[in-house]
């Protein structure tokens, strides 16, 4: 696949492999945000890029904690945000979210557009809705990276 595309998961072990895919092509460094309404999927795609990346520890939406830290025997930190809660850079920021960026691991961002402006160029950007008919069945649209 090429560096922009759009894949159809028709449940949630599709995601999750999705989501291994995707790992299997970060570095340290890389910014993933990922867009979508409540309960399109972004916590299960996270799931199964923290798997790809050798997670071991329970992989789960951080909404009330803001951020979760993972380990990786491939990789330095993985930083997990949902950014659901804060509504403005300012909180964002006054949480020590440049510091996050700045430390050189993989940062996963659910609920990305209220950071949007405090985001690299280069961020990966994964963008998911699901279908009105499958309550399983996902829509998957992939920005910035090939797998």
């Amino acid at each position: 696949m090429g560096r922009d595309f759009a894949i159809t998961t028709k449940n949630e072990t599709e995601t999750i492999n999705l989501g291994v895919k995707i790992a299997s092509s970060l570095k340290n460094g890389d910014v993933i945000a990922l867009y979508g309404d409540l309960g399109s999927g972004k916590t299960r795609l996270a799931k199964g890029i923290c798997q790809g990346l050798d997670v071991k520890q329970m992989v789960n939406s951080p909404t009330f904690i803001i951020v979760n830290e993972y380990n990786s025997s491939k990789f330095h930190n993985i930083f997990h945000f949902d950014l659901y809660r804060l509504k403005s850079e300012d909180e964002i920021l006054a949480m020590g979210f440049e510091d996050y960026m700045n430390n050189r691991g993989i940062i996963l961002i659910e609920w990305p557009e209220h950071a949007e402006r405090l985001l690299p160029l280069d961020t990966v950007k994964i963008h998911i809705s699901h279908s009105a008919e499958n309550e399983n069945e996902r829509w998957i649209k992939v920005e910035g990276i090939a797998i």
